[in-house]
């Protein structure tokens, strides 16, 4: 689980629709008025207090510079006996950096006010003295990347699934005016159903929308979109980049472009024209071509329409869209699972160590502290469970084996995130080669029936930090 379930620690805003006041009937001058002031305690008095003891230690899931991923049971108030995944990041590492401060505030914010069936849900965040604590919803399917890795390749329509819900994600968050920049299949998480999630958050970057571009060079070489590498600006497009390439990923058994360093692989991919194995079929070659289109304006998904036009592509002509983001299509693949504590998809280098949270005995200056101001966050479901007998209703808003594949950082190539390793470019081994006409049966209309499985996958390190 290294790498997943980051999150930012941003100061909630008032907006404009809590900060309202009624001028229309001001209160008669004779009329005594009680001022109280609005603190966290007078305001937040109904919503449950939660801290590391709430919270039973049951397993390592994964562990980084910044700290450790455990999966937990919670043993006190709201959800007693309910499993989930807490990271717990180390603020004195977190604040040596302004841009791991930033990203981790922007990924805490990110996850708490977007909500979707196909992205890691927030239930929880709080901090003590050198800690933060992040609850999440433990997704116990593992990472795709596992069942990649032991399937070797996908066929058309399991791949099919998966990429349809990845869009429909990929989707909101471009909505939200949010590109996601590390698309890869470290960062895609199945829940106990087989269903996809989002996760690892820290690359995202905010308020793009039509018209706007960003200049950051971020994400994991292998799935980066040219106008990144080029630094020439980009936007939500470069998604859909990664998207053509995690789909090329999922049916051959390795990205589109690799080579044996970081440099050669992105000469590979500005200049190179992409290999298309004979046994995909016709709709398959089509939308991988689309979507790794390297002139950003002509890429598929790049208009006004988003993802609109990438679900109408003929690849997915079998998905009922309505059905698929209301998780009713049956995944390919259901974990096997013997319990809600069963962690047989996550990495044993893990998973059999103590769980052990360190002694918390660091103390930051009164200024880092303030970089962690607003932290505290319960969901609003979890408020909702609360509310019995309250007037007040809360108002919803809207590791595994270390990879090779290392994502980038626009300041320094050895910069590391929460769960991040440092990018170097000797760390490359060679890479896995697509299969090469590997034996098939066709079908009726073009397809094919499943290739020999390639050899085992290589893992990429999650992506670098802006």
């Amino acid at each position: 689980m290294a790498g997943v379930f980051d999150i930012d620690l941003e100061t909630e805003d008032v907006s404009e629709e809590e900060d309202v006041c009624n001028y229309s009937n001001p209160e008669p001058e004779h009329v005594q008025t009680e001022e109280v002031e609005l603190t966290s305690d007078s305001v937040n008095r109904d919503s449950e207090r939660v801290g590391p003891d709430c919270f039973e230690l049951l397993t390592v899931l994964g562990k980084g510079a910044y700290g450790k991923v455990f999966q937990v049971r919670k043993v006190q108030g709201s959800q007693t006996g309910k499993i989930f995944a807490m990271k717990v990041l180390k603020k004195a590492k977190i604040v040596r950096n302004a841009k791991d401060t930033a990203h981790t505030r922007a990924e805490r914010e990110i996850l708490e006010t977007v909500r979707h069936p196909f992205i890691v849900d927030l239930l929880y965040a709080f901090q003590t003295g050198g800690k933060l604590y992040l609850i999440l919803e433990c997704l116990s399917g593992g990472e795709l990347f596992m069942q990649l890795e032991k399937e070797g390749i996908f066929m058309e329509d399991t791949a099919c699934f998966y990429l349809g819900e990845i869009t429909l994600a990929l989707g909101h968050l471009h909505s939200n005016g949010i590109i996601y920049r590390d698309l890869k299949p470290e960062n895609i998480m199945l829940d106990h159903h087989g269903h996809i999630k989002l996760t690892d958050f820290g690359l995202c970057k905010e308020s793009i929308h039509d018209g706007s571009v960003t200049h950051t060079f971020c994400g994991t070489i292998e799935y980066m979109a040219p106008e990144i590498l080029t630094r020439s600006g980009h936007n939500r497009s470069v998604d859909w980049w990664s998207l053509g390439a995690l789909m090329y990923d999922m049916m051959t058994g390795s990205p589109p472009f690799t080579a044996e360093n970081r440099k050669k692989t992105i000469d590979k991919i500005l200049k190179c024209k992409i290999n298309l194995p004979p046994y995909l079929t016709i709709d398959a070659r089509d939308l991988i071509k689309k979507l790794l289109k390297k002139n950003s304006a002509q890429r598929l998904g790049s208009g006004k329409a988003d993802c609109a036009d990438i679900q109408k592509h003929p690849f997915f002509r079998h998905i009922e869209w309505e059905e698929l983001l209301n998780r009713k299509m049956e995944p390919p693949y259901k974990p096997q699972l013997l319990s809600d504590e069963d962690v047989s998809q996550f990495d044993s280098r893990f998973t059999r160590q103590t769980p052990v949270d360190s002694p918390d005995d660091a103390r930051l200056s009164h200024s880092a502290e303030l970089a962690f101001a607003g932290f505290t966050y319960v969901a609003p479901s979890v408020l909702e469970s609360l509310k019995e007998g309250f007037s007040f209703e809360p108002r919803t808003r809207h590791v595994r084996r270390h990879s090779p594949r290392t994502p980038i950082s626009p300041l320094t190539f050895s910069a590391a995130g929460p769960f991040k390793s440092g990018l170097d470019a000797d760390v490359f081994p060679p890479p896995v080669a697509p299969p090469t006409s590997p034996p098939v049966v066709p079908t009726e209309n073009g397809a094919a029936s499943r290739p020999i499985k390639t050899p085992a996958r290589n893992k990429k390190q999650n992506g670098l930090r802006s």
